[in-house]
């Protein structure tokens, strides 16, 4: 098993910002303590993040939002990279549509993915969804994601259970799985 930390949407526009999940703040420290692992344990760190461009049809529904080059679109200064993790932009829900992704995965050799960030519901959601036909191993940290809401919450968790075959975790399990102890 060689296993990433896959970080989606943890940006200004949706930790701080007009988008922003009511437990962001909760699960900034969760993801931070999880960063810190993964690199003691040289896992893979990659962030996902929302980079639109002005005419996305995502728009339409959300309003303009992290917009490429916009301070909403920067990730938070307690979860920014360091040198040799990666970025990839993203304009549309899933981590995986258009922007890389599975092609750097594979070259790294990962097959199992640690799932975190904002929103449960929506790009985790989707993300998940795209990584289970990708053939990845999933887990999802419960405690490192978050929705609008706690009802999105927790039907997206069980639905990415029972539809995907995600294993829904909490940060230490995870932990464990980042070092290759699960």
């Amino acid at each position: 098993m060689k296993p990433a930390l896959i970080i989606v949407d943890m940006v200004h526009e949706f930790v701080r910002g007009r988008l922003r999940s009511p437990q962001a703040e909760q699960i900034v420290p969760v993801i931070r303590r999880l960063i810190d692992v993964a690199r003691s344990c040289k896992a893979p760190v990659i962030h996902v993040v929302d980079r639109h461009l002005p005419f996305d049809h995502e728009l339409k529904l959300w309003g303009p939002h992290s917009l490429v080059g916009s301070p909403e679109s920067r990730i938070v200064e307690e979860l920014q990279p360091v040198e040799g993790e990666y970025v990839f932009g993203k304009r549309f829900y899933s981590g995986f549509r258009d922007t890389g992704l599975d092609n750097a995965l594979r070259d790294l050799g990962v097959d199992t993915l640690v799932v975190t960030g904002i929103h449960t519901h929506i790009c985790v959601l989707h993300t998940v969804g795209d990584a289970f036909y990708h053939g990845y191993n999933v887990y999802v940290v419960r405690d490192g994601v978050a929705a609008f809401s706690e009802r999105d919450h927790e039907y997206a968790l069980e639905y990415m259970k029972s539809v995907y075959g995600a294993k829904i975790v909490d940060s230490a399990t995870a932990a464990d799985v980042l070092c290759g102890r699960q």
